[in-house]
């Protein structure tokens, strides 16, 4: 607990000073769009991500970068997307593995902050011009565009459902981050977020009923966690139709620390929910070399998401 928290307390500064730019987060709810309707999508190439039809697995190996603009110390997409782009797709080759590799985009898009802001909900939200910039990069490199959400006190569902509006794009998905989801009286950093099987499974209900009613591709939903306390009741969460639901495993520090993590976190993943690991390329390699793509594809389950933070 003491050396995650110390992590947690490093990155809600780094989130903190970086996320108070006017241009950048914004604490106050947003009530009005004023920015354009998103890009529509190019159309598929050789049948990738098509409206309908698509499925993620098991003929897709997925592998990101995740970031907020601006905030190095939050992941690889904090700039020069182009670029980042480029190299998350040679690196999502070494990960193919018998599979069709689909790089991902993860964009911190609600992130939670250590201030309490002009809601008292500790945390801030990226303009819609921010996820707009990012949705373009990732269409114009045909990668998967996952919001990433850092609720704070806030309500998860409810800013899920502000996002719907780009949860309708056919290679939109969706991340929670609860170990960033506290409670009425909590503030991010200084404790451990949590939620439920029974949350987790409203999200993933919520999803699959916009999938259905726009005919969508199926939609990735991953949730990470980094200890057994941050999910309680896992068994609620249930299969839901047109949602791939993805465990990321968060484990920090040394190979064998990590492994650790992931052993305990997927001995009894629910039915349907497939397997994801995390990679820090700070916090990871404090402790020795990063892992490499073979060592990450030979863990049991196969992580079938790969995110480098």
């Amino acid at each position: 607990m003491r050396k995650v928290c110390g992590v947690l307390a490093v990155v809600l500064l780094t989130v903190t000073a970086c996320s108070d730019e006017p241009a950048s987060v914004s604490s106050s709810p947003t009530t009005t769009h004023s920015s354009p309707s998103p890009t529509p999508p190019p159309p598929p190439a050789d049948g990738e991500l098509p409206r309908g039809g698509r499925t993620i697995f098991p003929k897709h190996q997925l592998v990101g970068y995740v970031g907020l603009p601006g905030s190095p110390a939050l992941g690889p997409l904090d700039k020069d997307l182009d670029a980042k782009a480029a190299k998350l797709e040679t690196l999502s080759r070494a990960y193919a593995g018998g599979r069709t590799p689909l790089p991902v985009m993860e964009l911190i898009t609600v992130v939670a902050k250590g201030s309490r802001g002009k809601d008292g909900l500790y945390r801030g939200r990226l303009p819609d011009s921010a996820i707009e910039e990012y949705l373009a990069v990732a269409r114009k490199h045909k990668m998967l565009l996952l919001l990433d959400i850092q609720p704070g006190r806030a309500k998860i569902l409810p800013e899920v459902k502000r996002l719907e509006r780009w949860l309708k794009e056919p290679d939109v998905g969706l991340a929670f981050d609860p170990e960033w989801a506290v409670g009425p009286t909590q503030v991010p950093g200084r404790v451990f977020g949590h939620t439920t099987g029974g949350e987790l499974d409203s999200i993933a209900a919520y999803l699959s009923g916009l999938v259905t009613a726009n005919a969508l591709p199926e939609k990735a939903f991953v949730f990470h966690q980094l200890s057994t306390r941050i999910v309680s009741d896992e068994k609620a969460l249930k299969p839901h139709p047109g949602v791939a639901v993805i465990k990321s495993v968060d484990g920090i520090g040394a190979r064998t620390d990590k492994l650790k993590t992931w052993a305990k976190l997927t001995a009894k993943l629910p039915p349907g929910v497939h397997a994801g690991f995390k990679l820090f390329y700070t916090e990871d390699t404090r402790h020795g070399d990063l892992m490499t793509p073979p060592q990450v594809l030979a863990l049991k389950p196969r992580p079938e998401l790969v995110i480098y933070e």
